[in-house]
């Protein structure tokens, strides 16, 4: 025989069900706001005011890069437009995890034949490098680069 259903019952379903989903919400909530700070800037306002400039400068010099990962060595080919190495007088890289800060970190660069490289730990999956060098002329060059690290 089937026991009756009640509005007590149907009313304790229905805060159990969204008691549920709105207490997974706020855990998720926490966990986003807790391990990524969400900054790109300090100040989008004050940013803004140079970026075309910046940016225009940036593009001038045509430069392209292309990381590379492979045994602990994190390795960066950065050529000119013509293809050849571009003439950098000084390098800056933040390598992290595209999620969190945690595992941010800033090696020191060696230059040999046109490669710089660093000895770096990096585990398996996505990873982000805020890579800044400066031209000689000192036109600054900037750029995010996303790469996987396989398993």
């Amino acid at each position: 025989m089937a026991k009756e259903l009640t509005g007590k019952k149907v009313l304790m379903i229905l805060i159990g069900a969204f008691g549920t989903i709105i207490a997974v919400n706020v855990f998720m909530a926490y966990k986003a706001i807790g391990t990524f700070p969400g900054l790109e800037v300090k100040n989008s306002y004050v940013a803004s005011q140079s970026f075309d400039a910046e940016r225009g400068a940036q593009e001038a010099l045509g430069w392209t890069v292309e990381p590379t990962y492979s045994e602990g060595v994190l390795s960066f080919v950065i050529r000119d437009a013509q293809g050849l190495p571009a003439p950098i007088a000084k390098l800056e890289a933040l390598i992290g995890r595209t999620t969190h800060v945690r595992d941010d970190q800033t090696p020191e660069f060696a230059y040999s034949g046109g490669i710089y490289s660093t000895e770096i730990a990096l585990e398996p999956g996505a990873w982000l490098i805020h890579l800044t060098a400066e031209a000689r002329d000192g036109t600054p060059f900037r750029q995010r680069l996303d790469f996987f690290v396989k398993g």
